[in-house]
């Protein structure tokens, strides 16, 4: 039965890039592809061995010496004690770290450079939860001990450090959520397309630019009743001087 569980994870291992890899080759061709040029494909299905030996069995030392040879075989680094669920796609992969207590769920999509790393050196569960279905873009950083929700995105170079609900979309450095619908869900996506995503920063200055305006039309408006005053004063100081006259003259 267990060995039954192995090969049919393979199997959706190999099926998650059929399915999510658009410049995959059809037919026998495509099925040699995935095996012989996929690093991603190639990690996972190392990992479970690694994984069964470092969690299992409790061998040592060999799990992350296979490990590192994995990560010399395919620039992917994958601790033993990582969990990886079902489904998982790694695209390109080179320089992808998964850290020891991290967990990814089924069906979650990683692209080249993603990490999900600690912030320091606190024990026990220090890297990320990743949920079924989320998609992390290339070179975004997780880091710590939070949970990315399911099917949330993670834009391109972005750097989380804070809990996504489920659905949401983050992009940033620090990651911020810049669409999420009422709830707590946010409407998911089936693709995350980069150039559609809104630039927080520039959402920020936007607003620091419109409030600039208000504040540059409150100052004209302040100016022109400070002249008002003034011309009040040079009235009133002339009064007091037709005043002082009228008074001598008497």
């Amino acid at each position: 039965m267990e060995n039954r569980t192995k090969r049919n994870r393979l199997f959706e291992a190999f099926q998650a890039v059929r399915d999510r890899d658009p410049a995959l080759a059809p037919g026998f061709r495509g099925t040699l592809e995935i095996l012989l040029c996929y690093p991603g494909f190639q990690a996972l299905s190392a990992h479970r061995l690694i994984h069964f030996l470092h969690a299992k069995l409790h061998v040592p030392v060999l799990p992350r010496f296979l490990a590192q040879l994995v990560r010399w075989w395919t620039g992917i680094e994958i601790h033993p004690g990582a969990r990886i669920g079902r489904g998982v796609f790694i695209d390109h992969g080179m320089g992808v770290v998964i850290g020891e207590t991290a967990v990814v769920g089924d069906n979650v999509t990683l692209y080249q450079g993603v990490t999900l790393g600690g912030t320091g050196k606190e024990k026990g569960k220090r890297h990320p939860t990743v949920e079924e279905g989320a998609l992390i873009g290339g070179g975004a950083k997780v880091l710590g001990n939070i949970t990315v929700g399911k099917d949330a995105r993670i834009g391109a170079g972005s750097v989380v450090v804070k809990d996504v609900p489920a659905g949401a979309t983050v992009v940033g450095v620090p990651g911020t959520i810049v669409r999420c619908r009422q709830g707590t869900s946010c409407s998911p996506s089936q693709s995350l397309a980069h150039g559609q995503l809104p630039d927080p920063l520039r959402l920020r200055l936007h607003r620091l630019e419109e409030e600039l305006h208000v504040l540059h039309a409150r100052l004209a408006v302040l100016e022109a009743e400070k002249d008002e005053i003034r011309g009040l004063h040079g009235r009133l100081a002339l009064l007091e001087s037709e005043k002082k006259e009228m008074s001598c003259s008497a």
